[in-house]
């Protein structure tokens, strides 16, 4: 049979990475994973009783497709206590996953052949999901000065029928301020393209509280989830919030794309929401494993790195190492033991160059990452 146009898009490179560490484990090996973003902690234990409670006297079958209404209502009161926004929880869609809510906003604003802008590097799923839907990714050439982050100037001339942007930011770890993301929203309105602001690393933040879109407007979709912060990455359930106007639009999308996200893992989400001290205590790890990381890579030869304000990710320009990241970081995981992402995934144009190291596991891993990448490293002189 014959294959939609729609199908031809890239694979996600760092899923390949981690199946060559998987298989590299599996002949006796023991790998360091430094290529994905993903809690080496769990779901917390307040989630696990709830779900277990709910197992026992609960059947779970489907939810109404926007979800469970005391999830959607706990999850607006979060925006009370993080960012003092009074939230109407009526605009709170609960999604399977953020991939959920990236192909129910992608549905719900766009059309056939639209130019959606995303920053570069970026999230590379942002890119194939809107060219599985047909419609055109423009990549946006960020720069070191502007944080790798999209400025307004960058979207003149771009006939953008909207704009993504992500505050942490996967894979630079970068942040927008308030001024930044105000400034952003203001050029979209203006262009007249819609704003999406994906803010599913907020909570990972070390120096300075991440903005949310909807601190300065109403008119945006945002997009979280429970995978990052609340180390819930399998289970599947995230979340937007949408004008009061686009409920029911998403709304009939979703009943009919997803019929509704996990019941399970909507139960577990509610009891998550006040777990809030042992995602603290997860934080703290990776707060050290950052200072351990912008202090080993460098020594490492790893120099030109991004701030990581936020997420657990540093992002390495190594153009002064190769000029093909994909065999560099292959090497790495040969000859060290340590699974690392080519900035391929995350920049078509500039990411043979350059290489995501994630720090989200054990700070022993991250140790002994770093040793084995010294030891590589000068192997190499």
């Amino acid at each position: 049979m014959r294959n939609s146009s729609r199908s031809s898009v890239d694979p996600f490179i760092v899923m390949d990475v981690m199946e060559a560490a998987r298989k590299a484990e599996e002949g006796g090996r023991h790998i360091i994973h430094m290529e994905v973003g993903q809690p080496s902690t769990g779901a917390p234990a307040g989630a696990l009783r709830a779900l277990g409670n709910a197992l026992e006297n609960n059947a779970l079958g489907y939810t109404v497709a926007l979800g469970l209404p005391e999830l959607r209502k706990r999850i607006a009161q979060l925006y009370g206590d993080w960012y003092n926004v009074d939230l109407n929880p009526e605009r709170v869609i609960v999604t399977p996953g953020s991939s959920g809510a990236f192909l129910l906003s992608f549905t719900a604003l766009f059309d056939s052949g639209d130019r959606v802008g995303i920053g570069a590097p970026g999230y590379p799923s942002y890119r194939q999901i809107l060219k599985a839907l047909g419609l055109t990714p423009v990549d946006i050439q960020t720069a070191p000065e502007n944080r790798l982050q999209p400025v307004a100037a960058d979207l003149k001339g771009q006939k953008l029928a909207g704009l993504m942007v992500a505050s942490p930011a996967n894979p630079t770890g970068t942040m927008l301020d308030r001024a930044a993301m105000g400034s952003l929203i203001n050029a979209a309105q203006a262009e007249g393209a819609s704003f999406i602001s994906d803010e599913i690393y907020h909570g990972l933040e070390y120096e300075a509280k991440a903005v949310t879109a909807l601190e300065l407007t109403d008119e945006c979709y945002v997009i979280n989830s429970f995978s990052k912060f609340f180390s819930m990455t399998g289970w599947r359930v995230g979340w937007m919030v949408v004008p009061e106007d686009h409920v029911r639009v998403v709304e009939r999308i979703a009943q009919n794309m997803f019929i509704c996200a996990p019941h399970a893992s909507q139960v577990a989400a509610l009891a998550a929401l006040d777990c809030e001290d042992e995602m603290r205590e997860n934080l703290a790890v990776y707060a050290r494993n950052r200072q351990l990381m912008l202090e080993g890579l460098p020594k490492a030869g790893f120099t030109k790195i991004a701030p990581p304000d936020g997420a657990f990710y540093v992002y390495a320009d190594v153009s002064d190492l190769t000029d093909d990241s994909r065999s560099f970081a292959a090497e790495v995981l040969e000859k060290a033991g340590v699974a690392v992402t080519p900035g391929l995934d995350f920049d078509p144009v500039r990411g043979a160059t350059t290489l995501r190291f994630s720090y989200a596991r054990s700070t022993a891993d991250i140790e002994e990452g770093l040793a084995r990448l010294a030891l590589y490293m000068a192997s190499r002189d």
